[in-house]
């Protein structure tokens, strides 16, 4: 099974997750979860995410290492991890990068063609899945040129240009990009303290 998203550049949409499913024989069917349904999976699917973090921290509490995050700018602007899960980390390298540049940093460093190609996943459900269906809803280099259009100040109109999408589209994607960034805030947020405290 996966979880999936309608595709952002066919047009206005709700962002509602459907699932899909396989049978045995490789028949899929897909159907859209009820609110309940989708709290109870991204709860389980955050614990196995918290499970990994604790096993990386005790293997570095053991070694006395630190653990390194690989959020890319893409993925922490967005808020595309989990709280306390992968989102956790003593340092984040490559979080100033956007994606494209981490594919190039890659490329320069000599990484592997089958590390490099291999696309990215959520390694959570039994599906393969990728990052554009679960969560960003579109292709990752047309994201990243979005991204940075609208960090930079670029109208939509020069970035739609730029990467061939229509300026609806990229009106579509800098509204999406903003609407993830507040519905993601809390994740960067440190944990609220009733009282100040002195230290």
């Amino acid at each position: 099974n996966k979880l999936v998203l309608p595709p952002l550049l066919a047009g206005a949409r709700f962002s509602l997750s459907s699932i899909v499913v396989q049978s045995p024989s490789g028949e899929r069917k897909q159907a859209r979860l009820t609110l309940d349904a989708y709290q109870t999976i991204v709860a389980a699917t955050n614990f196995k995410q918290r499970c990994r973090k604790m096993m990386e921290y005790y293997h570095a509490d053991r070694l006395r290492y630190a653990v390194i995050g690989t959020p890319n700018r893409l993925e922490y602007d967005q808020g595309f991890f989990v709280k306390q899960g992968d989102g956790a980390a003593d340092i984040k390298p490559i979080a100033h990068l956007y994606k494209t540049q981490v594919y190039q940093l890659a490329d320069y460093l000599g990484v592997p063609d089958v590390i490099r190609m291999r696309p990215p996943t959520t390694d959570t459900y039994s599906l393969p899945q990728s990052q554009e269906e679960f969560f960003f809803s579109v292709p990752y280099d047309k994201l990243d040129c979005c991204l940075f259009g609208l960090n930079h100040g670029f109208d939509a109109e020069d970035v739609a240009a730029a990467i061939g999408l229509s300026v609806d589209q990229v009106k579509f994607v800098y509204n999406d990009i903003e609407s993830k960034r507040k519905a993601t805030d809390y994740l960067h947020r440190a944990p609220e303290l009733i009282d100040r405290v002195l230290l």
